[in-house]
């Protein structure tokens, strides 16, 4: 009879054990982050077939999830975004700076720069 005690004593730590294993885990996960680019095209027609393609692969490559790409807009309050609106999803923080900062995107991003201003920025979202 004692023996049944003690597996069922180990099995209940074995749990516990098991339990803060996984908040401690959880608590060390990054929040996602969330890249915002507003983009002000000055030749559209350039911009779409030499830049956009080329980016957007590189910065999916990169672990970017579109999440809006260039839809319709509308403005609540303040001033009206640019002429085209991107919003990224990253793993974090660190995997958003770390896409727009690769070599790769770096390049690219110099044609874009004669079809285009860019504003891009990246904000921590809620740990789910």
């Amino acid at each position: 009879m004692k023996s049944h005690y003690a597996v069922t004593l180990s099995l209940l730590a074995g749990i516990g054990v098991g339990a803060a294993a996984i908040q401690g885990l959880h608590a060390q996960a990054k929040p996602p982050a969330y890249a915002i680019v507003e983009i002000d095209v000055t030749n559209p027609d350039a911009y779409v077939k030499e830049y956009a393609p080329t980016a957007g692969k590189v910065l999916q490559d990169n672990g970017g999830k579109f999440l809006a790409r260039a839809g319709k807009t509308a403005t609540i309050d303040g001033d009206p975004p640019k002429s085209r609106v991107i919003v990224l999803a990253f793993e974090s923080l660190d995997k958003a700076q770390a896409a727009f900062s690769s070599p790769a995107y770096q390049e690219g991003r110099k044609i874009g720069d004669k079809y285009a201003k860019f504003r891009v920025f990246a904000v921590e979202g809620v740990s789910p």
